[in-house]
């Protein structure tokens, strides 16, 4: 439908010698999907990138496109799935698929510390990813900081998505918390 936007797999954002890395679910249709950097052109990323900009993980200005020369600082993004899912609902068989994706991402950041896991979803994935067993010993929990038995640090949050932000579920200062918990741990 619309041939001039990315339609591609969306490649990861950052530095790979970033001590964080945060983790989304999938392209956003409207967002990564179109610009092509995670979290970039919808509603999500103007609350994660307000609040990497509030605690020193990024710097310059964000403008919703992918040539605003915003820089991560000490921070990579990547989604456990790296296309635009139907629906925007990956199926267990997207998850599968993308899962060497995000297995390679995690493999090559050597100073990695802490993962940060936007939604349910994609605090799965990881565990999926590092083939932490039991999973069921890190339950999701927003706010909760988990030390995996890798020693990363897996901090959960709800996903900064307008749904979860205009139904209360979470609210901006909810979402800062998390942020000022994984500076303070870093």
């Amino acid at each position: 439908m619309y041939p001039d936007w990315n339609n591609a797999p969306v490649r990861s954002f950052g530095n790979l010698d970033a001590s964080l890395l945060i983790v989304g679910l999938a392209p956003g249709m409207k967002g990564a999907n179109r610009t092509g950097r995670p979290f970039t052109g919808d509603y999500a990323g103007e609350l994660l990138y307000s609040t990497l900009l509030k605690f020193g993980f990024a710097k310059g200005v964000f403008k919703a496109d992918p040539h605003d020369g915003l820089q991560l600082v000490g921070a990579r993004i990547c989604n456990a799935v790296r296309c635009l899912p139907p629906e925007n609902k990956p199926l267990p068989a997207e998850f599968t698929e993308c899962r060497p994706f995000i297995q390679a991402e995690l493999a090559a950041m050597s100073k990695l510390k802490l993962i940060v896991a936007l939604g349910k979803g994609a605090h799965d994935q990881i565990l999926r990813a590092l083939a932490v067993k039991p999973a069921g010993a890190y339950p999701f929990i927003h706010s909760r900081l988990h030390t995996l038995p890798s020693g990363i640090t897996l901090a959960d949050s709800y996903h900064c998505s307008r749904y979860n932000t205009n139904t209360g579920r979470l609210t901006t200062e909810m979402f800062h918390d998390v942020f000022g918990k994984v500076r303070a741990a870093l």
